[in-house]
């Protein structure tokens, strides 16, 4: 914790926890904090407003490389590559037959998206592209940008019930927090395919393990998980029908540079004491 003594500011470019200890060791001159995030779970909000320390995020900017990333782990998990992928390195790959290794089509599917914001929305507008029957999402209310997207508005159940897939885009609430647990996976088709690219504490993992193993849903694709790391002896890790990726959403160069960019000028904005471009408070 020296390291980030008597500072005047913060950047915070990783997913782990800024609680107290974090800001007592940053000392009584730190003024802003900009995390190189949309989402704030992991920082302790109420801490850090008690000190009246200015906080800034980065959002939008990584909406769409977050998205191609749910749509690559949607065609992964429902074409069975991870299960492919250890057919080869087993030496039993037989390429007979066929039934061998059957996927589902997203073609003429209905995709459920949990949460239409800016990454939800950049979802939808990929999911075009694969001609998909229907398009539902659920949340706190229904969005015009749904209706511009084509989208039905439904209950969170009514989702579960009636979705081919279901990609996971909401914010870390209290709310959402475990909304997907052996209660609400049980409701889903056994055929359909599961995808997170939001939180991994949205969704109760031993209960997705239990899930994919006994044949409760089809598949899944994982961008986030608990803990981060994972693992290595994690039962994900063993799974034939859950692709995994390390958290790698807005991992690209540009997104990266233009949050880094974003973060800074936010600093400096702070600092000055000028009104924040992207302000959380």
């Amino acid at each position: 914790m020296d390291k980030v003594a008597d500072v005047d500011a913060i950047f915070w470019a990783i997913h782990q926890p800024l609680d107290e200890e974090i800001l007592n060791a940053a000392g009584p001159k730190l003024k802003i904090i900009v995390t190189m995030n949309a989402g704030t779970d992991h920082i302790d909000l109420e801490a850090v407003r008690k000190r009246n320390i200015k906080l800034a995020n980065t959002p939008k900017l990584l909406n769409k490389a977050v998205a191609d990333v749910a749509i690559l782990l949607t065609l992964a998990a429902s074409r069975r590559l991870q299960e492919g992928r250890m057919h080869i390195e087993k030496g039993i790959w037989s390429g007979v037959g066929v039934q061998y290794l059957l996927g589902t089509d997203l073609e003429n599917s209905t995709v459920g998206i949990v949460g239409l914001g800016g990454i939800g929305q950049a979802i939808a507008k990929r999911l075009k592209a694969f001609d998909i029957g229907r398009l539902l999402y659920s949340g706190h209310r229904e969005k015009s940008e749904g209706k511009q997207l084509g989208a039905e508005f439904v209950s969170f159940k009514t989702l579960l019930r009636e979705s081919d897939f279901v990609i996971v885009a909401a914010p870390l609430t209290d709310e959402t927090r475990h909304m997907f647990n052996r209660t609400t996976f049980s409701l889903m088709k056994n055929s359909s395919v599961f995808v997170n690219i939001a939180r991994g504490l949205i969704v109760d993992q031993d209960a997705l393990i239990e899930a994919l193993k006994d044949g409760t849903i089809f598949a899944a694709g994982l961008d986030v998980m608990v803990p981060e790391p994972l693992p290595t002896d994690s039962e994900l890790l063993k799974l034939p029908n859950c692709v995994l990726t390390p958290h790698i959403g807005s991992a690209t160069i540009s997104v990266r540079k233009q949050l880094a960019e974003l973060a800074a000028d936010n600093i400096i904005l702070g600092l000055q004491g000028k009104p924040l471009l992207t302000p959380v408070f």
